[in-house]
């Protein structure tokens, strides 16, 4: 069962990193402009991250099977959409469309983890998901980069739309769990509105703010260069062709299978895990750092290798979450950080379009001030977490 849900979560992460090789296709078919391809890249993230709490509320309420079921076929939708667009603004709206589709696709996958795994065994399981699921972004690499030189982009789409359906019948012919959990300790079951101040009730704990800052920023950064600048640092910085930069795309992705089942075989647990989260997002900082001057080809692809690698850190985040909220509203906290993530990544890539453009304008190199400026976020949500309070059991540890 767990086999099926990862396989729509596959997709999901195939989703949200096209633009890296979307990208230069859509600049020469529709004219679009740095701040435009940040638009089309975060719609999907938006509207990821905006529907978590909804997300969070139905697994809790209705299950994960009805959540995932009912949710998925949007993101079909808006893959034939995208296949059709005419414009711009038409393929935005699609993008957003797939993002509220994708929606449960990671959320269902932790919460599954969480009630059918032994505590223990959470951030391994975790790493282990995020690994098989982190496999979508290989569609988008050199196939997909090869698919866009033997055809269009419309043809990508067309692809993932197909290989979306898939997987949304392996879940239907796989997946069973109750449609509606039973009420905790023989009570009435809870309403929808009791549902949403609970919910909202997370941000009322002083912990979750450091929570909230630093998992809108870790994922995001990766993904915002996997995502969107990598294809066109590569082609623009050192004239790199499509398919080449669908190969270091690609290498990357492998890369990013990797870390995230080492970093939860070496999980610390919850005594020091903190203080490793805070100076592996430093580490990520110096390394956007040296990505931003580097002017050779073979130390910026270096650095994103690196990149990947030490990005398998954020697995040890869910951990986090899972040990810092009571079991009874696993499904709201994790509901929470994944929201943080994806509003985070929305964010950053919206905002360094803007600021790529404002760089062009001004006659600056657009990729070094993205970079830096990814740096510099990074190490401010570092320095916050750690300065934020702690949840209570972490604090007498």
């Amino acid at each position: 069962m767990l086999l099926a849900l990862i396989a729509a979560f596959n997709m999901s992460q195939a989703f949200r990193t096209l633009g890296a090789i979307m990208a230069p296709p859509l600049q020469a078919a529709f004219g679009l402009t740095p701040r435009q391809l940040g638009l089309f890249s975060g719609a999907y993230h938006f509207a990821f991250g905006a529907m978590q709490l909804f997300m969070g509320i139905s697994i809790d309420l209705y299950g994960i099977r009805r959540t995932v079921l009912a949710t998925f076929p949007l993101a079909l939708v808006g893959a034939v959409l995208s296949a059709l667009a005419p414009g711009a603004t038409p393929l935005v709206l699609a993008q957003v469309l797939i993002g509220l589709g994708c929606a449960p696709t990671f959320l269902v996958c932790t919460v599954f983890i969480a009630r059918h795994f032994a505590p223990q065994r959470f951030a391994a399981i975790s790493g282990m998901t995020i690994a098989l699921g982190s496999t979508g972004m290989l569609l988008t690499g050199t196939p997909l980069a090869w698919v866009i030189e033997h055809g269009s982009w419309r043809n990508g789409f067309w692809v993932l739309a197909v290989l979306g359906l898939l997987a949304w019948l392996w879940i239907w012919r796989a997946l069973h769990e109750p449609a509606r959990r039973p009420a905790a300790h023989g009570g009435e079951r809870e309403s929808a509105a009791q549902a949403m101040r609970r919910f909202a009730a997370l941000f009322a704990l002083p912990h979750t703010w450091g929570i909230v800052v630093l998992g809108s920023t870790t994922y995001a950064a990766v993904i915002t260069l996997r995502g969107l600048w990598m294809g066109p640092m590569l082609t623009e910085r050192h004239g790199y062709s499509l398919v080449q930069s669908g190969n270091a795309a690609l290498a990357l992705s492998l890369i990013l299978l990797v870390g995230p089942v080492l970093f939860g075989r070496l999980d610390p647990g919850p005594a020091t895990r903190r203080r490793w989260l805070t100076g592996w997002t430093l580490v990520l900082a110096a390394l956007f750092s040296l990505l931003a001057f580097a002017r050779w080809a073979w130390l910026d692809v270096a650095c994103m290798m690196t990149i990947g690698l030490a990005s398998g850190y954020i697995v040890l985040q869910y951990a986090d979450v899972r040990n810092a909220y009571p079991a009874a509203i696993t499904g709201r906290a994790m509901a929470a950080f994944t929201m943080a993530m994806f509003m985070g990544v929305a964010v950053m890539q919206w905002v360094t379009g803007l600021i790529a453009s404002a760089a062009s304008q001004a006659g600056l190199e657009p990729y070094a001030v993205v970079m830096a400026s990814i740096a510099g976020w990074l190490a401010l949500s570092a320095i916050a977490f750690a300065l934020l309070p702690q949840p209570p059991g972490v604090q007498q540890q």
